[in-house]
């Protein structure tokens, strides 16, 4: 666990993560030590289309859940392409084989887990796709997989300020996804929860839902509004940006060295405001929304 500056106990976790059960390189066993040597206190198995249930392997907690893939085979991003994570919940969802993108999602809820849209800039996913699919509380603004050997499109910024400026907001993730292993998508993007071990999954999932949590790859950021003014605070960075529902606006980039705090003003007429980060090892970092 970590202590944030303000004093919060934070959980390292990362919510996507596949094994021999299905196409990752390591077994559940090897997975779990390689996260817990990089102190994670949790990670989440989500091997497509076999629940794991909650468990402790190697001395690391693992919260149970699956991937669903949809017309992967099609691979055409313009039909639409859909990975829904499954994290949490009581049972293996009663999901009949093949089922449309809200079946799942209806599943996954039923069985008491939660839905996320994996890597929506990687599957070419839309606004068009999405807004009319109910019970997705989270989507993955990073995807570190995504960036792996022949992928190149690990950030769903875009996406996730599109959905928002449109009243989708979505909490936003960062996870590894992780398949090969090799340094190039392990224990690299993952979330820092609100709480400590003893939550129960229901909680943890709970929180996620709520982003009680920031997302990150190493630095720490939190956002907050004080006044008229959205107020970013965070560890020692090069880059602190904040994205909202207007394309430009003056005061919204801050370049410099140990940069720990930045303030902008709220201007008339935004939905939202959410802000990242970038340190002075290239490390990133991403808040959930203030929905103004």
């Amino acid at each position: 666990m970590y202590t944030d500056m303000f004093g919060k106990q934070r959980l390292k976790i990362n919510l996507h993560t596949h094994t021999t059960n299905s196409d990752g390189a390591k077994t559940p066993k090897e997975a779990a030590e390689i996260y817990k040597a990089k102190d994670y206190d949790i990670i989440a198995i989500s091997d497509h289309g076999i629940y794991t249930e909650s468990q402790a392997v190697s001395g690391l907690r693992i919260i149970g859940g699956t991937e669903y893939n949809i017309d992967v085979i099609t691979n055409d991003g313009g039909v639409g392409v859909f990975h829904i994570l499954m994290t949490g919940g009581e049972r293996a969802p009663k999901i009949d084989s093949p089922s449309t993108v809200q079946e799942i999602i209806d599943g996954i809820i039923e069985a008491g887990g939660i839905a996320t849209l994996a890597h929506p800039a990687w599957s070419l996913n839309t606004l068009e796709q999405v807004r009319d699919l109910k019970g997705i509380v989270a989507t993955e603004i990073y995807n570190s997989v995504s960036d792996a050997h022949e992928s190149s499109r690990p950030y769903s910024g875009y996406f996730a300020d599109t959905a928002a400026s449109r009243g989708l907001f979505y909490s936003l993730i960062a996870t590894d996804d992780t398949h090969y292993y090799d340094g190039s998508d392990d224990t690299k993007s993952y979330v820092m929860l609100e709480g400590d071990i003893s939550l129960s999954d229901k909680e943890i999932t709970d929180r996620i839902a709520r982003g009680l949590f920031y997302a990150t790859q190493g630095p720490e950021i939190h956002i907050k509004r004080e006044g008229d003014e959205a107020v970013v605070y965070c560890s020692p960075a090069v880059r602190i940006s904040f994205f909202s529902s207007r394309p430009w606006s003056k005061g919204r980039c801050f370049r410099g060295e140990n940069l720990t705090e930045a303030r902008t003003a709220i201007k008339p007429g935004e939905k939202f405001i959410r802000a990242e980060i970038t340190d002075r090892d290239g490390k990133l970092a991403w808040s959930n929304y203030l929905v103004l």
